[in-house]
């Protein structure tokens, strides 16, 4: 399938849950009211494996797992079983906030997950739950991502959302307790998602600051995007080990995006930053022939002309977004 920019579709977001064990601020502040899905309004794990079936000759080759906190999801691993048996899908991968992962990581390997990410956001103990919204324990996530190295997932990512006033001072402790543990690490810059976060540019630590500050503590050498990947990427002369930037204020990427997201309710997104998405539940639910849905889909996509991180700065107004609870980061 190729949309309006001439994209091809490769990828799928799906997000399990709109719930989360954490309140970022960055994603649904604490202070916010937020009112959940129903159990019953959450597609079923049979529904979601149905759509991924339907969209493998569409071209999708890549899934990823995400919420909300896809581990708050009650048994998870099943989901994952159920996909690494669709022909086709070359990649399972799990973006998780880590809480819960070391009780999960080693049956989520069995069961056929490939790779994991892990947001980690701050490495000083008594900035964690201001950051997350709630006090919770720092090492249970860092005891996370030691277990899904241990469970065999390599390399294990890192996601650091950098945040001026919040988190920048930390981007060089970061890259260190990366380095030291062979970790993979993504610096993504603040975006303007959703509606609740507050956003503005003067928060955004550009991907040119963090590569500046970087550089003059290790040699590094940039070796560009892989495919479709979001992050520049980046390595360290000294060990080869790599890291990156997810740059979609500074440097956008719009025209080589090639996902869809799927909310926890059925909704099908053709952006992070979309406005409304399309009703596949009722699709899935509607008794629609695997035909009907296959060409409701093949429309979406070729219709599809987002590239709202190209554009963010000369848009008059700014209308409201999907929250990223909803669709996945």
């Amino acid at each position: 399938m190729i949309d309006k920019l001439g994209r091809e579709f490769r990828d799928l977001r799906i997000s399990v849950t709109d719930r989360c064990n954490f309140r970022c601020f960055f994603c649904m502040p604490s202070d916010k009211d937020i009112e959940f899905l129903d159990r019953k309004d959450l597609l079923t794990y049979e529904e979601i494996t149905r759509l991924v079936k339907l969209l493998i000759p569409l071209g999708l080759k890549k899934v990823r797992i995400t919420g909300g906190e896809p581990l708050v999801r009650a048994h998870l691993e099943n989901l994952v079983e159920m996909l690494s048996s669709v022909g086709g899908i070359k990649d399972i991968a799990l973006t998780t906030n880590g809480y819960r992962l070391a009780e999960k990581a080693e049956i989520l390997k069995e069961k056929g997950l490939k790779r994991i990410t892990v947001s980690l956001l701050t490495l000083k103990r008594e900035k964690f739950p201001r950051i997350v919204g709630k006090y919770v324990d720092l090492d249970r996530v860092l005891e996370g991502i030691d277990s899904a190295v241990e469970a065999g997932f390599y390399p294990v990512k890192i996601n650091t959302v950098v945040v001026r006033g919040v988190n920048e001072d930390e981007i060089l402790d970061i890259a260190e307790f990366c380095r030291e543990k062979g970790l993979v690490l993504r610096f993504i810059e603040y975006m303007d998602v959703g509606t609740l976060n507050g956003w503005s540019m003067d928060r955004v630590v550009t991907a040119e600051e963090i590569i500046n500050l970087i550089s003059k503590r290790y040699p590094v050498e940039e070796i560009g995007r892989e495919g479709s990947e979001t992050a520049i990427r980046f390595r360290y002369k000294d060990t080869g080990l790599e890291f990156g930037v997810v740059a979609s204020v500074s440097r956008p990427f719009c025209r080589s995006c090639t996902r869809l997201r799927l909310s926890a309710d059925g909704q099908l997104f053709t952006c992070l930053f979309s406005q409304k998405g399309f009703d596949v539940k009722g699709l899935l639910r509607s008794g629609a022939s695997d035909e009907e849905i296959i060409s409701s889909l093949e429309d979406i996509w070729k219709n599809r002309e987002d590239r709202y991180s190209e554009i963010r700065f000369s848009l008059r107004e700014r209308a409201p977004k999907v929250e990223m609870f909803r669709v996945g980061g």
